[in-house]
């Protein structure tokens, strides 16, 4: 059996019955002042590549920017940045997080005078006026590629510092699937042999030297479709009575699938010695289509419930039981549907293909209920009394 499908079977069954109703719902402390949290909200958008006879022509960099603008979104990870794209997020106040394709690893790994050309392309001409934040050097990258990835990183990292840029910061993107070996439960979290010990321990030294942090796109959907055992409720952030899970290890209790992948992360990191690194979910989201007639659970209702649940959880500031002041970012993957989408090609966005508004979903300030929502409820109650107060 797959050593992932038995670590999942056994965290999922047996199940937990019959829990008290006074430690089913645990509150975490009244906020005292500030009603922010500590997590950035943002969203991918994948621009089409170069255009050719065949292909769809891009959207208009002006269509993207009233999308998310409309969304009140104000981070965007470019996974391919085009440079006309980057230069029309000038003066818009848009955080921006820029990916390096992996076929570039190699060269920049030889050389950093290619990593700083890559950069007068990519950066240089439109920084600070473009909010440049983050560069993922290579996404998944833990193959073949993985003897090139930190030589690349550390000259990317030394080209800003040449260009006398110092505000951006430098790692790259894991897929929780592929490095993560002890999902679950939670606190048995580890990366994955010989990869810990020879790439990710050394690149977690360099992202607690340089200020930075560990990225990892995570797919609850993914691990969903994996093990029967676990409940679609769990997956999607719904909220009953019996739908949590316990960590028999640690006795935590966990109310939804998300925090269970985040905590793992939080394990592994832990054991290998960095556990008060910052974490940030680089890609997170539910398909709206399936990429085939198996995939029933891949619906627009479902992704609607995961978009919802995932916003009102992540602005309720509850964080998870292992990182209380949760992961530092996420990005919801992805902000537009492919427009012309071939047959067995999932569909992420959260807009449709010709921008229009896919789900009911409030992306930020107090639309949004999910684990934490009696600490949102709060929140926003006392928000509404103090405005009846005065308009009274």
């Amino acid at each position: 059996m797959n050593p992932l499908v038995s670590f999942l079977s056994f965290c999922f069954f047996p199940l937990t019955l019959f829990p008290s109703i006074t430690t089913a719902i645990s509150l975490p402390p009244s906020p005292s002042v500030s009603i922010t949290t500590t997590t950035t909200l943002g969203v991918t958008y994948t621009s089409p590549p170069p255009p050719s006879p065949s292909s769809t022509p891009s959207l208009p960099a002006d269509r993207v920017l009233s999308a998310l603008s409309s969304l009140n979104i104000h981070s965007v990870r470019l996974p391919n940045p085009d440079p006309n794209l980057i230069r029309s997020f000038a003066f818009t106040n848009t955080s921006l997080f820029l990916s390096i394709p992996n076929t570039l690893l190699p060269p920049l790994a030889a050389n950093r005078s290619l990593a700083a050309r890559w950069l007068y392309g990519h950066v240089l001409p439109f920084y600070p006026r473009s909010k440049i934040s983050l560069i993922s050097v290579g996404d998944d990258a833990v193959s073949q590629l993985s003897p090139f990835l930190l030589p690349a990183i550390r000259n990317v990292y030394l080209a800003l510092r040449d260009l006398g840029i110092k505000k951006i910061s430098v790692s790259t993107t894991f897929s929780f699937v592929n490095v993560i070996t002890t999902p679950f439960p939670p606190s048995s979290g580890t990366f994955q042999e010989p990869l810990g010990e020879l790439l990710i321990k050394p690149l977690l030294q360099f992202l607690k030297d340089t200020n930075s942090s560990f990225l990892v796109n995570l797919y609850p959907y993914n691990l969903y479709r994996i093990n029967s055992e676990i409940p679609l409720g769990f997956a999607l952030f719904q909220e009953h009575p019996f739908n949590f899970r316990d960590d028999l290890i640690t006795g935590v209790r966990y109310w939804n699938l998300f925090d269970m992948m985040v905590d793992a992360v939080v394990s592994a990191l832990a054991v290998a010695g960095h556990e008060n690194l910052p974490v940030i979910v680089a890609e997170t989201g539910w398909p709206s289509t399936g990429g085939d007639q198996t995939e029933v659970d891949a619906k627009l209702e479902y992704a609607e419930m995961y978009i919802r649940g995932l916003v009102g959880h992540l602005r309720s500031g509850v964080g998870t039981p292992l990182k209380k002041e949760g992961v530092s970012q996420a990005y919801i993957f992805e902000l537009i549907d492919k427009d012309n989408v071939k047959k067995g090609t999932r569909n992420w966005g959260i807009l449709y293909a010709n921008t229009s508004k896919k789900y009911h979903v409030e992306f930020s300030g107090c639309g949004g209920i999910g684990v934490g929502r009696v600490l949102s409820m709060r929140v926003c109650l006392l928000w509404w009394l103090l405005v009846g107060f005065f308009l009274v």
